[in-house]
């Protein structure tokens, strides 16, 4: 049988563990302003499908198939994330990893 936790003010933190093939991602902020530099207003804006890795499943951490770690930038399928009201501005997703549909690198110069 499982023992409660004790709750001190150091357990207080939460944090959010994807379970399963699943990624946690803090989408980056949707665009204000066209690359030509135009300033949109605020009812418009430009949708962005890219984020940051937050956390990784044990899962996924452990198959080689998928060379993905924590912090990469990624461009993913919103179709099937999760928001996580975690955080005021809501934008921590769950998403499978299949969503994750290419990783930035870096190339050598």
């Amino acid at each position: 049988m499982a023992t409660p936790r004790k709750s001190s003010p150091a357990a207080a933190l939460e944090i959010v563990e994807p379970i399963g093939m699943r990624v946690l991602i803090r989408k980056d902020d949707d665009k204000k302003q066209t690359k030509s530099g135009l300033h949109l207003p605020d009812k418009i804006e430009i949708p962005t499908l890219t984020g940051r890795i937050v956390a990784i499943s044990t899962q996924i951490e452990s198959d080689a198939d998928y060379p993905i770690e924590q912090y990469d930038r990624v461009l993913f399928n919103p179709k099937h994330a999760i928001p996580v009201d975690f955080e005021g501005d809501n934008r921590l997703f769950v998403v499978p990893v299949e969503d994750v549909v290419a990783v930035f690198r870096k190339g050598d110069a």
